[in-house]
């Protein structure tokens, strides 16, 4: 595995490779930290994998403490928990640790330590970032544990404002994170299911940002490749999650994603967003069971671009609908429901939901501008399993 360890710079610092954890403390005493406070969700608080990156810390000197509650959506209310905490102990730099929940979090809380506007002055909306003091966001080191949104390339947070039900983009450049450590011995343990849906996330990453129609070629190859690392390596980390091999190349994978969305995603964030906010989803979830549902609704506009990927992916049809034929199979191989209908998503807000879907920033760059009544029917399709 030593070939595996190599350092990147696209686009930021990306120290890739098992084992890497333990240069932890360098990277934040390089970004001028001596109080990081570590930022991650419940679940992995109290994980060996998060004492041990505290210890080594405070091994190297560091005074470290942990910030851990943030829901699986993280929330505005976590951002400003978190900023209480960094502040009540005067850190001066963030770990983000753990999952892409984790990782919008701390990556919001990073960049309001330092603001006197409130979080949603920030959203993704015209020239908002301009508000933003820069001189007050602390720096980041992102450790993912998980491949999935690819958060830790990232410059901007998905942060649900609870008031409104909706998910809201912090953006600003300075977001992304000074380093990132890519390290697969890290999501060794994570459970099959939330490899699987994680996966499908970062596929649904890839394959929104090759089919938008916005013009950046470096996105677009970066896309094509994320996707084929997903094809060899997704069904081999569900089915073994030992497999550090696999591990490793999903996490490129994930990186890859949300490097290549700079070119836009489409329809499944457009849902998915609306859809988590308003029944507490998991994101990387609901992303593959609306897959081939906005694919068979994108027919029209991605047939060829599609086609052409099914030859690189070596598919036995070089088609539309051999590729669409694949993405089923892959999902039923790591255990995807079919439907909305079978994780709960329920049909009583079809209708509203397509209203929200066009409002998303995401369906500015889907291939087909669809209507709320358009985004209402793939909605009712993926309740149904309508293809």
């Amino acid at each position: 595995m030593k070939h595996l360890n190599v350092n990147w710079n696209y686009p930021t610092a990306v120290k890739v490779g098992p084992g890497r954890i333990q240069e932890l403390p360098q990277y934040c005493r390089q970004l001028g930290m001596t109080r990081p406070l570590l930022i991650t969700d419940p679940g992995l608080a109290g994980l060996p994998m998060v004492t041990a990156a505290v210890a080594s810390c405070k091994q190297a000197g560091l005074h470290c403490d942990v910030f851990s509650n943030i829901k699986g959506n993280p929330t505005g209310a976590n951002v400003v928990d978190g900023v209480k905490a960094y502040h009540a102990s005067r850190h001066d730099g963030v770990i983000a640790f753990g999952g892409g929940s984790a990782l919008d979090a701390a990556k919001a809380v990073a960049l309001l330590v330092g603001q006197d506007h409130p979080l949603w002055d920030f959203e993704d909306i015209g020239d908002n970032y301009l508000r933003v003091n820069v001189a007050g966001m602390a720096p980041v080191v992102a450790v993912p544990t998980t491949a999935g949104t690819g958060s830790e390339v990232g410059r901007a947070s998905v942060i649900t404002d609870e008031r409104d039900h909706v998910k809201r983009i912090i953006f600003h450049a300075n977001m992304l994170p000074a380093v990132v450590i890519l390290d697969a011995e890290l999501s060794v343990g994570l459970p099959a299911g939330l490899t699987a849906a994680t996966g499908m996330d970062a596929l649904s990453h890839n394959l929104e940002a090759l089919c938008s129609p916005v013009f950046h070629p470096m996105a677009a190859g970066i896309a094509v490749e994320g996707i084929r690392l997903v094809q060899q390596y997704l069904p081999d980390a569900v089915a073994d999650g030992h497999n550090l091999l696999a591990r490793h190349h999903m996490l490129v994978a994930s990186s890859m994603g949300a490097t290549a969305f700079q070119k836009g995603l489409g329809a499944m964030h457009a849902l998915a967003h609306p859809l988590g906010a308003t029944y507490d989803a998991h994101h990387g979830t609901l992303n593959a069971i609306l897959m081939p549902y906005v694919l068979r609704a994108n027919h029209a506009a991605i047939d060829e671009r599609l086609t052409t990927l099914s030859r690189y992916l070596n598919l036995p049809k070089c088609s539309f609908e051999g590729f669409l034929d694949w993405v089923l199979e892959l999902r039923d191989a790591v255990g995807i429901p079919h439907t909305l209908a079978e994780i709960g998503i329920p049909d009583d807000r079809i209708e509203e939901i397509g209203h929200m879907a066009v409002a998303d920033g995401a369906s500015a760059t889907n291939p087909i501008p669809f209507t709320p009544a358009q985004y209402s029917e793939i909605l009712g399709h993926a309740l149904t399993g309508k293809l």
